[in-house]
C-alpha cells in the first residue's frame, strides 16, 4: 500500500466564492483530527469543483484513486450499477480529497459497508430549512421548537449550522430498526410543528408550506447529510459547525468559514450520549404517512388532473 507524501498542486488557483484552493487545503489540514472521526466508517460522497467547471457530486471514486484510500462497493438500485465509495478513515485520505478540490463532504447516518434492517442508524436527524428570503432568526426559533419537542419526549439533541441557510438537529441513538427511527423522526417534527404552526410546517411539497420554515423529517434510512466541519459551496466557503443551544441566537451560518480557527472539538464535546427512543414516539410516527410517498402520489394525482384537462 502506497504511503508516499502527498504533493499538493495549484494552491494559488481560485476555488470558489472568492477563496483559493490553498484556503481549502489549509482548513482541512487544521481540522483533520476532528473531521476524520466524523467521516470515518461511512461511505463518502463529495462535491468537487474542477478548474473552469461547474461543481459536481462524486460518489463513485475515479480510477486513479490511490491504493491507500479504502473503498467499498455498493449496489445502487436507482442506477442499477455498483458504486465504489471512498471511506475516509485517516488524514491521508482527507488530504488527498482536498488536493482533488473536494469541498463538501456528505455521509450516511449509519456505519458500515451496506445498509439494511440489521444496521444501526447512529443519529436521528431533523433538517430545518427556511423559506426563500427568510432570516436566520426563524430558523433558530424553529430549531428551538424541535428542542422543546425532544425534551418533552425525554430526548436531547445537538444543533449545527448546515453551512447554508438552515440547521441540523442530531440525536445520537441506541440501536433501533431503521423503520422505527424514521417513524420517530416524523413524530418529533409533527410535535414541533404543533407547538407553533404559524412558524413551522412539515409539508413536504414546497407549494403547500405557505412561507413557513420546513421541518424536514426525511433524513432516514439511506439518506445522507453534510458532515459536521464540512465546508459548503457557498460564498466565502462557510462550514457546517456545531453550536451550543444557548448560543444559537447569537450566530449566523456565515460566522463559520474555512478561514475560521477554533479550539477543541465541539461536535464531540457537545454531543449527548446515545439515547433510547420512547415507544409512544415511535408508535405515533408509524401513524404518520411517509412524506416522500405522499408527495409522489400527490404528484401523480396532479398529473392525471392536468392530462384530463388537456
Amino acid at each position: 500500500m502506497s504511503t508516499s507524501p502527498l504533493k499538493f498542486s495549484s494552491l494559488d488557483q481560485p476555488l470558489f466564492g472568492g477563496l483559493l484552493k490553498g484556503d481549502l487545503v489549509e482548513y482541512l489540514d487544521f481540522v483533520a483530527d476532528r473531521f476524520v472521526p466524523v467521516l470515518a466508517g461511512r461511505q463518502l460522497s463529495v462535491w468537487r469543483i474542477l478548474r473552469g467547471q461547474d461543481p459536481f457530486m462524486q460518489k463513485n471514486v475515479p480510477k486513479y484513486t490511490p491504493d491507500h484510500v479504502r473503498t467499498v462497493e455498493v449496489w445502487a438500485e436507482a442506477s442499477h450499477r455498483k458504486i465504489r465509495y471512498a471511506v475516509c478513515d485517516d488524514k491521508q485520505t482527507l488530504m488527498w480529497f482536498a488536493n482533488q478540490r473536494a469541498v463538501e463532504y456528505h455521509v450516511p447516518l449509519y456505519l458500515g459497508d451496506h445498509f439494511g434492517d440489521d444496521h444501526h442508524q447512529t443519529h436521528m436527524v431533523l433538517d430545518v430549512d427556511p423559506p426563500e428570503g427568510a432570516g436566520f432568526d426563524v430558523v433558530v426559533s424553529s430549531a428551538l421548537l424541535i428542542r422543546e419537542a425532544l425534551a418533552a419526549a425525554g430526548l436531547e439533541g445537538l444543533v449545527k449550522t448546515s453551512g447554508a441557510k438552515g440547521v441540523h438537529v442530531f440525536v445520537p441513538l441506541e440501536e433501533h430498526s431503521p423503520d422505527d427511527v424514521a417513524a420517530a423522526t416524523r413524530a418529533v417534527a409533527a410535535r414541533a410543528e404543533k407547538l407553533d404552526p404559524d412558524l413551522a410546517t412539515t409539508a413536504y411539497i414546497r407549494a403547500e408550506r405557505g412561507g413557513k420554515v420546513f421541518l424536514d423529517s426525511t433524513r432516514a434510512w439511506g439518506a445522507t447529510v453534510v458532515a459536521a466541519y464540512s465546508p459548503r459551496l457557498r460564498e466565502g466557503l462557510p462550514i457546517s459547525f456545531p453550536v451550543p443551544w444557548e448560543s444559537l441566537r447569537d450566530v449566523t451560518p456565515a460566522d463559520f468559514t474555512v478561514r475560521s480557527r477554533f479550539e477543541g472539538d465541539p461536535w464531540r464535546e457537545l454531543m449527548p450520549g446515545a439515547q433510547r427512543l420512547p415507544a409512544d414516539l415511535i408508535a405515533e410516527g408509524h401513524m404518520i404517512p411517509v412524506a416522500r410517498v405522499v408527495a409522489m402520489h400527490e404528484g401523480k394525482r396532479r398529473k392525471r388532473e392536468r392530462e384530463g384537462q388537456g
